[in-house]
């Protein structure tokens, strides 16, 4: 009967302490990283310095101004950055890819093609308070083949807010903001990658034990250049429920609303490790960047283990427009 007794109220304890210690975030910075971390447990860190390649990769491929890793509640690592089929593929980031300045092609995305990339300037402003967490940091995009000299063509304005949502599950606002001093602007081009925010999963999510679904209930054979409100990745995971995700909702005043996507079919790399999806705002249509004006999108990631229903991401696209 007392062991019985220990037992419910170490039951009890673990509750309490979830809800309470655990679920506050706080900020931690140090020369490479600014890591948000769930009680004790670093759950997304943002990337400063660049991350060293592989040995025997062009370095080239380094880069710095990305999410990774990005855990579940648990600590399941759920991204993936440099992998074997894609070197510049890094966790979570967004930059475009074909861009016209001054009648050339500048390409953000592909780091290979030396043409242009993205980088961490400086963190702008960091906050923490009843118990949530706040970065703000400025990205650069660097045109690398400019007549004279590589120049900055896109300054962003990236603000990563990370607050707890319930028992094994958090919440994280991702709004960027684009702008350009270049006196005749900017075309992003329209392309099937580019912009938004992107999603490399971890490398054990394939297409034999990882799901996708979109608001408008297109899967993965489906989903590809199609529109969504939200799109819902998840996969078997290390966790005691075996399962864990993150759903991506994409804020009605984003350009293109609701947000064409870009999904990897099922059949890329023999459905291993094959999991990547995008909201791509210039997907269909491109979009001009004018000087002297500021461009936002807004997103917001819930991670969480076990499982979380359509009709649940379907409430929290709506308190998230709210």
């Amino acid at each position: 009967m007392i062991c019985k007794k220990i037992f419910c109220l170490a039951i009890i304890l673990s509750i309490l302490h979830w809800d309470g210690l655990a679920q506050k975030i706080s900020l931690e910075e140090s020369e490479s990283q600014v890591q948000f971390k769930l009680g004790s447990q670093t759950i997304l860190s943002y990337q400063k310095s660049k991350a060293p390649v592989p040995e025997g990769v062009n370095p080239i491929f380094s880069k710095s101004g990305f999410i990774h890793p990005l855990t579940s509640p648990s600590g399941v690592v759920l991204t993936r950055i440099q992998p074997e089929d894609h070197y510049h593929h890094y966790g979570i980031w967004g930059p475009y890819t074909r861009a016209s300045i001054a009648g050339r092609e500048v390409d953000f995305w592909n780091l290979g093609d030396g043409k242009g990339r993205v980088e961490f300037a400086e963190v702008l402003s960091k906050k923490v308070a009843g118990g949530v967490a706040e970065l703000n940091v400025r990205q650069h995009h660097f045109d690398l083949k400019a007549k004279e000299s590589e120049q900055v063509a896109i300054r962003e304005d990236l603000r990563i807010k990370v607050k707890p949502a319930g028992k094994e599950r958090y919440m994280v606002d991702y709004t960027t903001t684009i702008f350009t001093d270049l006196p005749d602007g900017i075309l992003l081009d329209d392309y099937r990658y580019g912009g938004g925010i992107g999603y490399r999963a971890t490398e054990v999510w394939g297409s034999d034990n990882s799901q996708i679904l979109t608001s408008e209930g297109d899967t993965r054979r489906t989903a590809d250049g199609k529109n969504a409100k939200w799109i819902l990745v998840s996969g078997e995971s290390s966790h005691s429920s075996g399962k864990s995700g993150i759903l991506f909702l994409s804020h009605n005043t984003n350009k293109s609303h609701p947000e064409p996507l870009r999904v990897w079919p099922e059949n890329n790399y023999e459905g291993k490790g094959n999991v990547f999806v995008e909201f791509c705002p210039i997907r269909h249509e491109s979009w001009q960047i004018l000087p002297e004006q500021r461009y936002t999108l807004k997103y917001r990631m819930i991670v969480f283990d076990g499982d979380l229903t359509a009709a649940e991401a379907d409430d929290y696209w709506k308190s998230f427009v709210k």
